[in-house]
Parts: C-alpha cells; sequence; structure tokens
C-alpha cells in the first residue's frame, strides 16, 4: 500500500527509479494507464512509483524492462540495489557484501541467522518487534529478508557455516508451528553440500570456558579476500574491517566452533528438538 512517508523515506535509488520510469514512459507515449495495462498494473500502481509513494517491486521492474527498458538493462540493474534500499539502514552497507561472500561463518546466541530464517520465523521476529511496525512494511523486509537466501544456491557457490546456541532452538516466536517449519529447514538447510550447521550447547558455561559469552558476530571472506566482521545490537551495526581486529575476532570465532557440537551431532539434536514440536 503506497504511504505519504514512503516519500520521505525513500533514498536514491527510488527517486532514480522514479525517474526513470517516467522518462521512458513518455518516450514511448504511453499514459500512466497504458503502461500499468501493459504490466499488469493500475495506473496508481505507476503513479505511485514515479512519486516514489511506493517503491517499485521487483515483479514490477522486470515488466519495466521488458515493456519500456528498450535494451538498456536499466530496470534489471535497478533490482539489485532496490532490494539494499528496502534492508534496514543499518544493515545496508553490510548486505552486499554478504551477497557476494566467498565464505561466510555467523554465531548466533538469540535468534536464527537472518540467511537462514523461515518466512513464518522470520514475520514473527520483524513483526512481533518494537516499535511495531505497519504490517505492509513487515512484509517488505521479510520478503527482503528470504530474498538472501539466494546466496544458499548462487554460482560461484559460497561456502556458508552457522554455529547457534542451543537456546535459539528452544526459544519459539510466532507459534509453535512457525518454530517447528524453522527446525525443519535449519535441517534441510544443513545438508547442503556448502553448509555446516553446529549448535553450542546450553551447558557449555559449566566446562570452565565459552568462548561465545561476548555474543554475535558474523565473519565474511570478500571476492577480494578481505576479512570483515560484521556486529549488530539495538539496530546499531559494525563493520570490522581493520586487519588485526578482524584476525582477533576470527580467532575467537574459530574457539567458538571447536567448543560446539560436531555437525553430526547438531544435526541430530536439531531433528530431535523439532520432533518434539510435532502435533
Amino acid at each position: 500500500m503506497a504511504r505519504a512517508e514512503n516519500k520521505d523515506e525513500a533514498g536514491g535509488v527510488a527517486y532514480l527509479v522514479a525517474s526513470l520510469t517516467k522518462a521512458l514512459r513518455m518516450q514511448h507515449n504511453l499514459s500512466q494507464e497504458q503502461l500499468g495495462q501493459r504490466i499488469g498494473y493500475t495506473a496508481a500502481a505507476i503513479s505511485a512509483v514515479e512519486t516514489c509513494a511506493q517503491p517499485a517491486s521487483d515483479d514490477m521492474l522486470v515488466k519495466l524492462e521488458e515493456s519500456i527498458g528498450s535494451g538498456l538493462g536499466v530496470f534489471q540493474k535497478a533490482r539489485e540495489y532496490v532490494l539494499l534500499d528496502k534492508y534496514p539502514r543499518q544493515f545496508r552497507d553490510f548486505a552486499r557484501l554478504e551477497a557476494q561472500a566467498v565464505t561466510l561463518s555467523s554465531y548466533q546466541t538469540y535468534v536464527v541467522h537472518g540467511l537462514f530464517q523461515t518466512r513464518g520465523y522470520a514475520h514473527a521476529l520483524i513483526g512481533g518487534g518494537h516499535p511495531r511496525l505497519p504490517e505492509s512494511k513487515v512484509k517488505e523486509l521479510v520478503e527482503a529478508r528470504l530474498a538472501r537466501r539466494a546466496l544458499f544456491d548462487r554460482d560461484p557457490t559460497a561456502l556458508i557455516e552457522l554455529i547457534v546456541d542451543e537456546a535459539v532452538l528452544r526459544r519459539p516466536f510466532g507459534d509453535w508451528e512457525s518454530m517447528r517449519g524453522q527446525l525443519h529447514s535449519l535441517v534441510k538447510d544443513s545438508r547442503r553440500h556448502n553448509v555446516s550447521v553446529q549448535v553450542m550447547p546450553l551447558e557449555r558455561g559449566l566446562r570452565g570456558d565459552h568462548a561465545g559469552v561476548r555474543g554475535d558476530m558474523t565473519l565474511v571472506e570478500t571476492r577480494e579476500h578481505r576479512h570483515v566482521v560484521y556486529m549488530e545490537i539495538e539496530d546499531e551495526s559494525i563493520l570490522v574491517s581493520n586487519p588485526a581486529k578482524a584476525s582477533q575476532l576470527a580467532h575467537r570465532y574459530a574457539k567458538i566452533r571447536s567448543q560446539a557440537l560436531s555437525p553430526d551431532d547438531s544435526l541430530r539434536l536439531i531433528e530431535r528438538l523439532a520432533g518434539e514440536r510435532q502435533g
């Protein structure tokens, strides 16, 4: 649904798409209604895009490219940047690094990493936060989060590793059905040839040391083989690119990985917990 406040929130990409849509529409001598009929949208939807009252959806960008793109590929290229604009501001700088990662390794202590989230789980997290968001914004953010899963099947293949605290697997969001679906999805993802999932057991602290007590982190190796670490708390993010600091965090992550259950034992635990949530 188009909202007046979207005009204030719109970024440079939305304004660029708006200008391109209007300019190319007029070049083709089409009214908003005529363009809408061509691509299966209303005149109001075209107007909303051209005024930034509602950013173009991915589907609309594809159809605009086919209808008025004139072979330029501008709407096709805009799809990537429009998606980035839909992410929360604190995540945007990292989003492109994640999508282009050679390797991605993450330790999560409170919720399942966004890359692994199912629709139901993501909707419960985003929709249940504070302050509450309009349902239209929740849906937009959920779709943007799910789009990140393209990394699993990207060519060239990325190596993806998740270490999740056992408490995350026992902490439900939304309802038990959503949680059960999330656990089953984790099992399925863990069986991908390029994915490893491990669980940090609840009782690890009883052993006298726990390398993960300082919280979440996500490590990325970029296409240029740089190593960066992303951390986020209370809608604020930190992107560590200093080699010495990134190396220190990588060493800590390696210790966390050594203290977690093996991938096979982790898989059995997740399967058992998913079974306990049946019915």
